[in-house]
């Protein structure tokens, strides 16, 4: 009987120029060129090894020609946050930084962690995304504007206004055009249909939840608060019994749903009834809030995963 050789943890650093990579079971380390030919041939080497998973980091993009590539390949790759890398590094004490370490740590801590693969994004969602995103790029730049008027001298006013308006001008064509990629694309049309039947869920943050949040329908009540940052974890010690906080999560779907939250508070009768008895059994105002947000992301998850509108009295 030949005995089976181990599946293979591989950990890929990515550079504009090249790729890092380590091949944790194996002891074997890989360096090629960041760019399609070199990324294709690797891809046909890596191939050749049971491949338990590949782990990126997630760099501003430079590592998505290799991570489409691989999921076209069928292969099993992960893009993590940089920040869960880092604080992996300090639990096992890797003070070190080079290319090649840090492809050799990432395989480690693929090994050791085991992250969850989320399902890839096909094209359609993908450039919703993409559109989302710049959408909030173009929002920041105009807020940063709108900050520097306030303190700019009076003869610099007029060349800020025109910065502003044409940022204006170019987040209308850009809402234009992610309500028409949503359009063309059926499962994010229905979903966003879902989503604005609830009061208080306009298609701006609708349209911010389908590219941010498109886990939205497939977790628990429990995951889902937790992957938007709205889940209380306990503070305790030995007798201590400490507050509760939120903590992590996507901060800019949580920041799109704290805006539906106050909107809510006001004009969904649910929320507002949910809202002011937190507030009538003390309390705090923001926690009140938070509140409402968990409970509006977690009628969101179920209306998506059991494809119904929203109903009154769903709170």
């Amino acid at each position: 009987m030949t005995k089976q050789l181990p599946a293979v943890n591989v950990g890929a650093d990515v550079g504009k120029s090249q790729l890092d990579l380590y091949l944790l079971e194996r002891d074997r380390a890989l360096t090629v060129p960041n760019e399609e030919q070199a990324i294709a041939s690797l891809l046909r080497s890596l191939r050749r090894y049971r491949i338990e998973s590949i782990v990126i980091e997630a760099t501003g993009r430079l590592e998505q020609p290799f991570v489409r590539a691989a999921l076209a390949q069928g292969l099993p790759v992960i893009v993590v946050s940089p920040l869960k890398i880092r604080r992996f590094a300090e639990a096992i004490g890797q003070l070190a930084k080079t290319d090649a370490i840090d492809a050799r740590l990432i395989a480690q801590f693929a090994a050791t962690v085991k992250p969850v693969a989320r399902p890839p994004s096909d094209a359609n969602a993908q450039a919703i995304k993409d559109l989302v995103v710049r959408r909030r790029q173009l929002i920041t730049l105009r807020t940063m504007e709108k900050n520097r008027r306030q303190v700019m001298p009076q003869d610099l006013k007029s060349s800020i206004d025109r910065i502003i308006k044409t940022l204006d001008r170019e987040l209308k064509r850009l809402e234009q055009l992610i309500d028409h990629a949503v359009d063309q694309h059926a499962p994010s049309r229905h979903k966003r249909e879902l989503l604005t039947s609830m009061p208080s869920i306009g298609n701006s943050v609708a349209t911010t939840l389908i590219g941010d949040l498109p886990e939205l329908g497939s977790l628990n009540r429990r995951e889902i608060a937790s992957l938007t940052g709205v889940a209380p974890f306990n503070r305790d010690s030995g007798k201590l019994r400490g507050k509760r906080r939120i903590r992590g999560g996507r901060a800019h779907s949580r920041t799109a749903l704290y805006l539906s939250a106050m909107v809510a508070i006001r004009f969904n009768p649910d929320i507002k009834r949910f809202y002011e008895r937190l507030l009538a059994a003390g309390k705090h105002k923001k926690v009140a809030l938070t509140a409402c947000i968990r409970k509006i992301v977690t009628v969101l998850n179920a209306m998506i995963r059991d494809n119904s509108p929203w109903q009154p009295a769903m709170t």
